[in-house]
């Protein structure tokens, strides 16, 4: 029988054996609300120009899915190196460095970025879009990828392949420029329309679409403080040689674990000291205000910060504004009717604005503690009063929102933004995304604080991320400083805790397939020894053995 049925969102019919699943899509692009980009083939995520030989269930993942949007922007990324090479020939070496909001940020070494030079590039992409020139895969040896990569001066993909332990790898050609990309491709470049370049600091943005407006270019709002953030944390890794993961596993293997460490402990040291300065020299301030996303390290980092506060006099207190909870049946709930932990309405902003400004005014007063199993805040005689060294260390996701704070004089604030960005990329092309080594941490403390699985720490992951885009990401440009909380040495340490957690998860679940994504991320990785980080480090929040109550 050469007919199979295809079943696409509950509705049968039948193709010949062979027919790509591209072929499919075109039958049901009417039912989707944005271009179909990527398939889920049985639960499996599948490129467009695979086969179907049996029968099956068909879905479609378009632009504005998860997925499908990293598979537009892998893409888009191929287009604009083909771009430059047409452009500019093939000893311009671009490099794709980390993301500004819907932008990804890049260099060029062996030019300048002129406004020539962009406007060419860009007609090139136009160029190539509107033939929508097909992108082509190859599995070769890996072991040929190491040569491959090595004719092209491709040291950072030569090196990461060296240390690959599969046999095979995935090739992208396109338009006769060949790469490596982690992850899927889309079929060709005609769906790739929505893009801008523009110039930036000593490199270029790449401007994008988002996942929540996939076909319209949104503004670019400068965020020069986080870029600022951005750019130091890149140039330590310059100067410890150690930019890509090719780079760090050479230094794994030739026994440099211990300073790798040692290092960036100091670095991490030096730096929360240099805050409790800043603190200590912008005058009279009662209030440290601490905000950033899920698992950035702000109990840590909070504990560490009070101890350099201490050495220069000041007497530090910490309070949670998770504290400051309303009781459970006054929680505002969410569309789906869950309780929303996470929007400014959940908090009792009234009393804490009246407790902090007693203190202010130097009386005592009686400070909550929220039990989390009665869902009720209550109080249990924990008195404060401020004299003239002591300040008080808040740590909560609205810390930076000036409506949690209203009542506080602005002078008597000092506001941290505090996030995981990593200096670390997987080669010049690859990005690490700072949102994965965020949900690698969470996944690992998750399982070992609170008994939760992996597959519950991923299914919740997107509500966590909404409540950051909402209530943190808006608010770190008003900060008075940004602390990095990233370890260069982290995901070798987090492999050997989150593999077992990740590879519990059944592909029956829906969970399966960001598992599996995970876990290809992490081959990449040669592990490191625990042994020696010491007992205050960030990263003990997630591993365990912290000094520090977290």
């Amino acid at each position: 029988m050469d007919n199979i049925t295809v079943t696409v969102r509950g509705k049968k019919k039948e193709y010949k054996k062979g027919t790509s699943l591209f072929d499919i899509s075109r039958d049901f692009a009417s039912e989707y609300p944005y271009d179909i980009i990527l398939a889920s083939r049985d639960g499996r995520l599948r490129e467009l120009n695979k086969t179907v030989n049996r029968d099956c269930e068909v879905d479609f993942l378009t632009i504005g899915d998860g997925d499908g949007h990293k598979t537009y922007i892998r893409g888009i990324i191929l287009v604009m190196l083909r771009a430059f090479e047409r452009e500019l020939g093939k000893e311009v070496q671009i490099k794709v460095e980390h993301s500004v909001g819907p932008a990804l940020y890049c260099e060029a070494e062996g030019t300048a970025i002129t406004p020539e030079v962009i406007n060419g590039v860009k007609a090139k992409m136009r160029e190539m879009i509107t033939e929508d020139i097909p992108f082509r895969k190859r599995s070769v040896s890996t072991a040929e990828a190491v040569e491959l990569f090595a004719k092209r001066g491709m040291t950072d993909k030569e090196r990461l392949f060296r240390f690959r332990r599969t046999s095979r790898t995935n090739i992208y050609s396109f338009d006769g420029y060949e790469d490596y990309f982690y992850g899927y491709m889309p079929t060709s470049a005609g769906i790739l329309k929505i893009f801008d370049l523009f110039a930036y600091g000593e490199g270029f943005m790449l401007l994008l679409p988002t996942v929540k407006k996939p076909d319209e270019l949104p503004e670019f709002e400068d965020k020069p403080l986080f870029f600022a953030t951005l750019q130091g944390a890149n140039r330590w890794g310059r100067m410890m040689g150690i930019e890509n993961v090719g780079q760090l596993n050479k230094e794994i293997t030739e026994g440099q674990s211990s300073d790798i460490i040692l290092i960036q402990e100091a670095l991490i040291e030096k730096r929360i000291g240099e805050i409790a300065e800043m603190i200590r020299d912008s005058g009279n301030k009662k209030f440290i205000m601490i905000a950033g996303p899920s698992s950035s390290g702000k109990t840590t980092f909070s504990h560490r910060l009070s101890i350099q506060l201490r050495t220069l006099g000041f007497k530090p207190h910490p309070i949670g504004l998770d504290d400051y909870f309303k009781n459970r049946e006054d929680t505002p709930k969410d569309e789906d009717g869950n309780y929303n932990f996470e929007c400014l309405e959940a908090i009792d902003v009234e009393q804490f604005n009246k407790d902090m400004t007693a203190l202010l005014r130097g009386e005592e007063v009686e400070l909550p503690v929220f039990n989390f199993k009665t869902g009720k805040r209550e109080y249990k005689g924990n008195r404060k009063k401020l004299g003239p060294d002591d300040v008080l260390v808040i740590e909560g996701i609205h810390g930076l929102n000036d409506k949690m704070s209203y009542a506080l004089p602005a002078e008597s604030k000092f506001k941290i933004y505090i996030s995981a960005l990593t200096q670390l990329n997987i080669d010049d092309h690859n990005r690490i995304p700072t949102t994965d080594g965020r949900l690698l941490r969470r996944i690992v403390r998750d399982a070992r604080t609170r008994g939760t699985d992996a597959r519950s720490t991923i299914a919740m992951w997107p509500s966590v991320r909404r409540g950051e885009e909402l209530n943190i990401f808006p608010y770190q440009e008003k900060a008075d400083v940004i602390f990095n909380s990233a370890m260069i040495y982290e995901l070798p340490v987090l492999k050997q805790f989150v593999e077992p957690l990740l590879f519990g998860i059944d592909e029956s679940c829906d969970e399966f397939t960001e598992a599996k994504r995970l876990l290809k991320f992490l081959d990449y990785f040669l592990c490191m020894n625990t042994e020696n980080i010491p007992k205050n480090s960030l990263i003990r929040e997630f591993i365990g053995g912290s000094i520090f109550n977290v």
